[in-house]
């Protein structure tokens, strides 16, 4: 055998062994992965899970689906949305464990809780 077909040998192998470990690496991705998000939907005077559960780091949207105006208010004063109107919306990440629960300022008996864990 040549020695040029040797070194080709050896660089087929080389190659195929480089695939190889490619194929079961774990793959690293240029784009960081997407935070978490729920939604919560506001509709017919309640809130939409009334008991949601999220890992740290959620991003909780709620909607307003109902022809009137509503807010989210937590009872601890950790968020407060503005007066939401049809189909406006209000974001709050969760960071830390915990109950949050949350009612609306102009319909007080309208409650609902996030859990996060």
């Amino acid at each position: 055998m040549s020695s040029k077909m040797i070194w080709i040998l050896g660089f087929t192998t080389a190659a195929l062994m480089l695939m190889a470990t490619l194929a079961v690496a774990p793959r690293i991705s240029a784009n960081p992965q997407q935070a978490a998000t729920a939604e919560v939907k506001i509709d017919n005077f309640s809130f939409g899970p009334a008991t949601l559960t999220v890992a740290p780091g959620t991003t909780v949207t709620w909607v307003n689906h109902d022809d009137i105006p509503h807010t989210v208010v937590s009872t601890d004063s950790v968020f407060k949305s503005k007066v939401l109107d049809t189909d406006e919306k209000f974001s709050f990440t969760f960071t830390k464990a915990g109950t949050y629960p949350y009612f609306c300022s102009i319909h007080p008996k309208m409650t609902a809780s996030v859990v996060v864990k």
